[in-house]
């Protein structure tokens, strides 16, 4: 006989379904008037239906129910959401980007990073109580890295088309994706600090101080958490740099750096040979970043490296000769577009059920007030990420050119499900709350959960709303949108198709000519070799360049520097 089936994965599923159709329907609004992108409808729904509201989704009473499983669960959901992500954020950017801005980017990732990591530190133990220096470190290297799914509302939203020049919605995509995997160091070196800091200085709980004082030999034997090698475990500071630079550098970062460009250096040969033989057809084509970026993880995963700096670089060594994101343009990729928005509405409203709401307030445990942690929201917003983008800009000139761009960079570095992840990471590698034997551990472990998720939805929540503010700021000021020269044209495939932002209909060749485009792979403009031309019946095939190569070698070179204007430069 049927029967009602009102299972935790039926109930999802419609919820998600439901959402997606009802965001989809108003969906133009919402993304090219509103600017409001997926993010905060997708936390504001997660949070309506979740235990704190409706009771209708919580993610304790998935899979098996059992008591602690919410973490892995969220560990593994970020690593998913993130990973794939971050390869398509890498093939979308000009081919060899990184090579031609390795100055910017080595910028971006050493000094601008290690600067906000250091105020981020400054202003969480200016407002959040009981936490030492270096339990301060711990939490600031949660939420330093800029969110690569946040961060690409700024560099590819309807906005950005209109108002952000290529330059600095590059630089942005390519920092953000780059840094939520390079965050690992600064995690790292604060957690070596302390798990191997010396114990003569160490502040024991009590009862474990007598123990300690009445143990010699045993001493470190009895600091030790357990096979796992969590907790204090002594050595000094020697000992800490020896392990942050063999595992942290070596093996995480240099190790993922090297999966990274044999994945995708090996996906961009293997593509480009299936292509010249006609093997593989476009589903196959298109689902090849999804596919890798998945790869990529379980690979990472496996050998307990970082997986998101791995596909990031995997990304951009698929698209490395420039042919994917050309060939892609040429199928009218909208598949990738798809997966983007739909692990955006998932990812973010699973946030959204997960807020700890009781944490965010606990004078009497934590110290942790919600006027501690609205001034700790401002504080971030101002400090963690301005002052470290004024400090460098101008030594970045083709990226950042004035000091307006520059407070635009340093205003949108949002914090999203990249903070959520490093948080959920950091779990591992400390005792759980009131198990750890010093109290610098056991504060630092109760209060990063709810520091880390405020600051999630504190961003979420204001850069989400800074967007339709700033629009609703250049309208008022009659501030021209960005226009170029020699637009990107697209096909228009249908008629009831809307009008991206910053673009104009040319019926005559049934195309739309798109302005400030970020997507634009190398043959776009009217004199590049081997164009497409819409409606017309002699283009070439771009894979068979000839005597062409070395032009389109330095239109490769020049669109990459300065946005597609060959023929300008090329007299200069």
């Amino acid at each position: 006989m049927p029967s009602l089936d009102i299972s935790e994965l039926n109930i999802v599923i419609s919820v998600l379904g439901a959402f997606i159709l009802a965001y989809g329907f108003f969906s133009v609004k919402i993304k090219q008037v509103w600017y409001l992108g997926e993010a905060l409808p997708a936390v504001f729904v997660g949070v309506c239906l979740g235990p704190i509201a409706a009771k209708f989704l919580s993610a304790g009473r998935w899979g098996s129910a059992e008591e602690g499983q919410q973490e892995a669960i969220t560990l593994g959901l970020c690593r998913i959401v993130i990973g794939a992500q971050l390869v398509i954020a890498g093939f979308q950017l000009p081919a060899q980007y990184q090579m031609y801005n390795w100055k910017e980017m080595a910028i971006c990732l050493l000094p601008v990073m290690t600067i906000m990591w250091l105020c981020t530190t400054l202003c969480i133990l200016a407002t959040i109580p009981n936490l030492s220096l270096l339990a301060a470190l711990v939490i600031g290297s949660c939420v330093t890295c800029t969110d690569p799914i946040l961060s690409q509302a700024v560099a590819k939203g309807p906005f950005a088309d209109k108002f952000v020049p290529r330059a600095l919605r590059e630089i942005i995509s390519s920092e953000a994706g780059a840094n939520d995997g390079f965050g690992f160091p600064f995690l790292l070196l604060a957690t070596y600090l302390i798990r191997h800091a010396e114990l003569e200085g160490v502040k024991f709980k009590n009862g474990v101080s007598a123990a300690v004082e009445g143990a010699t030999e045993g001493a470190a034997h009895l600091l030790k958490r357990n096979e796992d090698g969590i907790g204090r475990l002594g050595g000094g500071v020697s000992k800490a740099m020896e392990q942050w630079i063999v595992e942290g550098w070596l093996y995480i970062i240099v190790l993922s750096v090297v999966i990274g460009v044999i994945l995708g250096y090996g996906s961009m040969y293997v593509i480009k040979f299936a292509l010249k033989k006609k093997w593989i057809d476009t589903e196959s084509f298109m689902l090849w970043p999804m596919a890798l970026g998945l790869f990529t993880i379980g690979i990472c995963g496996v050998l307990g490296t970082d997986d998101l700096l791995a596909c990031f670089v995997a990304g951009n060594a698929l698209n490395w000769n420039g042919m994917y994101l050309e060939e892609s343009e040429k199928r009218h990729d909208e598949v990738n577009s798809c997966f983007d928005v739909i692990l955006n509405f998932g990812g973010f409203m699973y946030i959204g059920t997960i807020i700890p709401w009781s944490e965010f307030h606990q004078p009497d445990t934590t110290g942790i007030t919600i006027g501690r942690l609205m001034m700790l929201g401002v504080l971030i917003l101002i400090f963690r990420r301005i002052p470290a983008i004024f400090m460098t800009y101008k030594i970045m000139p083709r990226c950042v050119k004035d000091w307006k761009e520059a407070l635009f960079m340093g205003y949108f570095g949002p914090i999203g499900i990249g903070a959520v992840f490093y948080v959920e990471h950091t779990r591992h590698l400390f005792p759980t709350p009131g198990e750890a034997m010093t109290e610098e551990e056991d504060a630092m472990t109760r209060a990063m959960i709810p520091v880390v998720y405020w600051l999630v939805l504190f961003s979420i929540i204001v850069h989400g709303l800074s967007i339709p503010a700033l629009d609703a700021f250049y309208r008022y000021r009659k501030i021209a949108p960005i226009f170029e020269e020699e637009p990107a044209e697209v096909r228009v495939l249908s008629t009831f198709e809307p009008l991206p932002n910053n673009a104009y209909a040319n019926p005559k060749r049934n195309s739309v000519l798109m302005h400030n485009r970020f997507s634009r792979p190398i043959s776009t403009g009217p004199n590049a070799p081997g164009l497409t031309r819409w409606n017309s019946h002699d283009s070439q095939d771009t894979l068979n360049l000839g005597k062409d190569d070395d032009v389109y070698a330095q239109k490769l070179e020049y669109i990459r520097r300065y946005g597609g204007k060959f023929e300008e430069q090329h007299r200069v």
